[in-house]
């Protein structure tokens, strides 16, 4: 997936975009752009914050005064091809120039956050709102396609094992959602609908749990840093090892030790108390 903030520009004459990979852009704030498929025929069209537009693919766009700050999605074939079962060569969208789509704006809307952030998250988490962007695209803009394959049950307990092996090996890495699927045989979009399924959860969703119980673990040791624990499980800063630890958890990790120590400390004052008491009483 392919992500570029566009900002506004003061450029009135007009010139001719063309992309090959299939893109679509949200608008950031309310704001209007000029275009249409012919350079004298340009048309303004008004946004507001969330308006979405669908690229027409290979011919491209003649643009005019683009007056709207926006963030430019590709997609790559692949995920658009996973998403639509039986499909080959290139799956045909029907361009828009303006459309809304609330699940679409809300996927775009967290890669934007996730893009301001630096992309702590890695190329799993990017690699599942792609492939959620692509069901989506297919299912409401292909010109021909079959409709996605709806399937029973789930994955079975030897892939699922299979996939816990594989995340705990590569715990310090950036696990893409195409190796997951490759682990186990399956394609993208298969693997990610299966994986759903059986464990209630996304693969990205799965992957950030593991980190932590991992992590949890590791803080129980009193001289390992957090900034260790966080590297030694996969993410690549503290920052956000600790917003992510704290947004699942409620707690920051250094509140974690502190409520573990804290506890410990409880338990042996309970123990002490214990033992004092045996001794009065024997002493009696």
């Amino acid at each position: 997936m392919k992500v570029e903030l566009v900002h506004p520009e003061s450029v009135t004459e007009p010139r001719h975009w063309v992309r090959h990979d299939q893109a679509f852009a949200m608008m950031l704030r309310p704001g209007s752009i000029e275009w249409g498929s012919k350079r004298s025929a340009l048309e303004k069209f008004k946004y507001g914050a969330g308006d979405l537009a669908l690229c027409d693919r290979h011919v491209g766009e003649w643009v005019g005064l683009m007056n709207a700050r926006h963030l430019q999605i590709g997609i790559s074939d692949a995920a658009l091809l996973a998403s639509s079962d039986g499909a080959y060569g290139e799956v045909e969208l029907r361009a828009s120039r303006k459309f809304a789509d609330r699940r679409l704006s809300g996927m775009v809307a967290a890669v934007h956050a996730e893009m301001v952030a630096g992309f702590p998250s890695g190329r799993l988490f990017l690699d599942s709102v792609e492939q959620a962007m692509a069901v989506t695209l297919v299912n409401g803009h292909a010109v021909r396609h079959r409709p996605v394959q709806l399937y029973r049950g789930g994955l079975g307990s030897a892939r699922l094992r299979r996939i816990r092996e594989l995340v705990h090996a590569n715990m310090e890495d950036d696990l893409s959602l195409d190796e997951m699927a490759e682990s186990v045989g399956l394609s993208t979009a298969h693997f990610a609908r299966m994986f759903r399924k059986s464990t209630g959860e996304t693969p990205h969703q799965f992957v950030l749990r593991q980190r932590l119980e991992r992590a949890k673990a590791m803080l129980r040791a009193p001289d390992a840093r957090v900034l260790d624990v966080a590297v030694a499980c996969g993410f690549k800063t503290q920052q956000h090892f600790a917003q992510v630890f704290r947004d699942i958890l409620g707690v920051s990790p250094t509140e974690f030790r502190q409520d573990l120590a804290g506890s410990k400390a409880i338990c042996v004052s309970e123990s002490f108390d214990e033992d004092t008491s045996r001794l009065v009483i024997s002493g009696l």
